[in-house]
């Protein structure tokens, strides 16, 4: 009984030391860029973010020009929108690996932890729509005995 009690005691400062965790410090460098690394499927992305007037440039080139679809320029604003951010930062970022697709979601996914690393404040924004998570869905091996990961080769009765 008496070792119910001392754990009973022991909770209170166990709370206080979690209430007193010093804020989080942005993570800039001497340029005052911060940084993230996205993944996404096969793709993995490297963004760096500063204050600026909102130009994206993927690989070198502008994002109308890599990224063409409307649908995956729409992923990059993403988490700009949910900060209130827009037009605000410059990105500059490196993609390799996988396809258009994935690879904006990586652009997307490198972003949110830039931002974060910028201003630590967005980071329950950015959580809540799930920016911050990895996508962890990726292309399921071929086996052996079938055509593709599931497919069954075409049934020929004679």
């Amino acid at each position: 009984m008496a070792d119910l009690q001392s754990l009973s005691d022991l909770k209170p400062t166990l709370e206080g030391a979690v209430a007193e965790a010093a804020p989080v410090e942005p993570k800039r460098d001497a340029q005052g860029r911060s940084y993230g690394t996205g993944r996404r499927k096969d793709a993995v992305a490297r963004v760096w973010i500063k204050p600026g007037s909102g130009k994206v440039t993927v690989n070198g080139r502008d994002q109308e020009i890599y990224f063409a679809r409307p649908v995956l320029r729409m992923l990059l604003k993403q988490p700009f929108e949910v900060c209130d951010r827009s037009n605000q930062f410059d990105v500059v970022c490196t993609v390799t690996g996988g396809g258009l697709s994935g690879q904006a979601g990586a652009v997307r996914h490198g972003l949110s932890r830039a931002l974060v690393a910028y201003e630590p404040g967005l980071r329950g924004a950015l959580k809540a729509h799930g920016f911050l998570t990895r996508d962890p869905r990726v292309v399921e091996r071929k086996k052996y005995g079938k055509a593709g990961a599931r497919r069954s080769f075409q049934f020929s009765k004679r």
